[in-house]
């Protein structure tokens, strides 16, 4: 119920505080339908769906990272020729190490190496003329056993021809030998009968022991001769014995010539791997830069302290590298990211005004694109995602350094307002039952 006040009190101070003002219950109804408006038309304004995660600066290859100066020996450092912040180009030595394993102390050791692979080789010269002289010998000996053999061969083959011209004349005298056995009988009967005369007898008798005499040496001859083939035959046999032993000893003798000839061309070839090993062992003497960079930090300082082998002597930062950053994702924000989506930036250092789900009013953030996802995720349960610089966009700092921290903002779909906050009261992952959106277009990729 409205009061109005008496015509007499309207002269009261307090009076004039009941004034109707723009704050009064009909100017306060006219805003809040104004505020309604405002949000109704803010709710369907578009957003743009986005993950925000951490990482660093990093580089695109892996080359162009920062990486560690080792020693390939161990050793006692002699001289640093750097220092660190100094500029080094690939190939310039930083520093000199000198030797400590008493295995390789002698100053002479090269010399002394080279000296043994060359008398090996000498010896290695005289087992070949050995092996050579050996096998001239056993060619001498088959030559010689064959020429024996033929001349033992030719004996035999007399021998036989002379066995038989005397057995044909041992059967002649045999013959012979009957023939005057025969005519002694007749003559000595013809004698008691008075028709033979003593004498004719007597020369029959002379004749028959003639022919018994003959018949004897005849077979006396045929058994020398028989002896001496039987002698020319073992003879014969024995050509193949007696040069088959010295042919055996021949070949053992040139087998261990080669199987010495073979121990030394092993040894020369041990002598000359150590000689080589010797002679790039002397090059790691001097450690050198592996590429151009900055030396950062000297890990071993000082004069005289040992290194171990595979130690790391200093840090080196390329002069020459491609930044980019590695992000971490949560496993349920993977699926959302693909190569080549995009992604702003927040470098350490750079003052940026972010508005997320309107990256076009964004102010200091710098693009970059995906380049390559981790199959597998690290130890904290995150993958790993590197994002390089994007072609043809605003470029980053050129005094952004390695190791510096980057808040990372992967842009996504463009959805209304809110559908964002209907999506986030009920904990749904932007668009992942969508697929990947365009967020140029706003409409889900095919």
């Amino acid at each position: 119920m409205e009061l109005k006040p008496d015509s007499r009190d309207t002269n009261l101070s307090s009076f004039s505080k009941l004034k109707e003002s723009f704050w009064t219950r009909k100017g306060m109804g006219r805003m809040m339908w104004a505020l309604l408006i405002i949000i109704l038309v803010f709710m369907f304004l578009p957003w743009t769906q986005n993950i925000n995660s951490y990482g660093k600066v990093t580089t695109l290859l892996p080359d162009q990272r920062p990486q560690e100066v080792h020693t390939v020996i161990g050793g006692r450092l002699a001289q640093w020729l750097v220092r660190e912040g100094d500029t080094v180009r690939k190939g310039d030595t930083i520093v000199l190490i000198t030797e400590i394993k008493d295995n390789y102390l002698d100053p002479g050791l090269l010399d002394q190496t080279e000296r043994q692979v060359k008398s090996k080789e000498q010896s290695l010269d005289g087992y070949s003329s050995k092996v050579n002289a050996i096998s001239k010998q056993i060619s001498s000996l088959e030559s010689l056993q064959d020429l024996k053999y033929r001349q033992a061969a030719n004996k035999v083959t007399q021998e036989k021809l002379k066995l038989n011209a005397e057995l044909a004349e041992l059967q002649a005298a045999r013959t012979d030998l009957a023939i005057a056995r025969t005519r002694f009988t007749r003559d000595s009967i013809l004698l008691v009968q008075g028709l033979k005369s003593p004498l004719d007898v007597e020369s029959r008798k002379l004749k028959l022991q003639e022919s018994i005499a003959k018949v004897n040496a005849m077979e006396n001859k045929y058994d020398i001769t028989k002896s001496t083939l039987a002698n020319a035959e073992y003879e014969l046999r024995n050509i193949a014995n007696e040069y088959g032993e010295k042919l055996a000893k021949a070949e053992s003798e040139r087998f261990s010539a080669v199987s010495g000839q073979m121990e030394t061309e092993a040894e020369i070839a041990k002598l000359r791997n150590t000689l080589s090993n010797y002679k790039i062992r002397s090059g790691f003497y001097v450690v050198t830069a592996p590429q151009d960079g900055i030396i950062t930090r000297a890990l071993t300082a000082g004069i005289g302290e040992t290194v171990k082998e595979g130690e790391a002597i200093c840090s080196i930062m390329p002069l020459n590298y491609r930044l980019a950053v590695e992000l971490y994702l949560d496993p349920m924000d993977l699926p959302l990211i693909r190569k080549g989506s995009k992604v702003r930036f927040l470098f350490d250092g750079w003052p940026a005004l972010v508005f997320s789900g309107w990256p076009a009013m964004t102010y200091g953030t710098f693009p970059g694109a995906v380049v390559a996802i981790d199959p597998f995720p690290g130890k904290d349960g995150k993958y790993r995602v590197l994002v390089a610089p994007q072609a043809n966009a605003k470029e980053w700092p050129s005094l952004l350094r390695v190791g510096s921290g980057a808040r990372g903002i992967a842009l996504l779909g463009r959805v209304p307002v809110w559908y964002e906050i209907w999506r986030q009261l009920n904990g749904f992952p932007p668009n992942f039952y969508y697929g990947t959106v365009n967020p140029e277009t706003s409409k889900p990729a095919k």
